[in-house]
């Protein structure tokens, strides 16, 4: 991407129009495992070369990277998270 003159994390942040997405889940079990942004994601890095990168890793690493605050709103990191994204 670099050499094409495309920057890697503002092509990331485009998916979430630049701010994290706030989910306020309750119970683990209401955590996606994908969704249909991370399939979205998936297909674009894919077009542009990238392996393993399937759904369901992607929508992972958007929680690792801070894309997603998917923190139980039990969580003690949840309301932090969640303050530091609404900037």
């Amino acid at each position: 991407m670099r050499e094409c003159g495309e920057d890697f994390s503002e092509f990331c942040w485009s998916f979430v129009d630049g701010k994290p997405i706030q989910n306020d889940w309750d119970e683990i079990g209401q955590v996606p495992a994908q969704t249909s942004l991370a399939v979205e994601m998936s297909k674009a890095l894919k077009g542009k070369g990238y392996k393993f990168v399937g759904p369901v890793i992607v929508y992972a690493w958007m929680q690792a990277v801070g894309l997603v605050n998917d923190h139980l709103t039990c969580c003690h990191r949840h309301a932090p998270i969640k303050a530091m994204g609404a900037g």
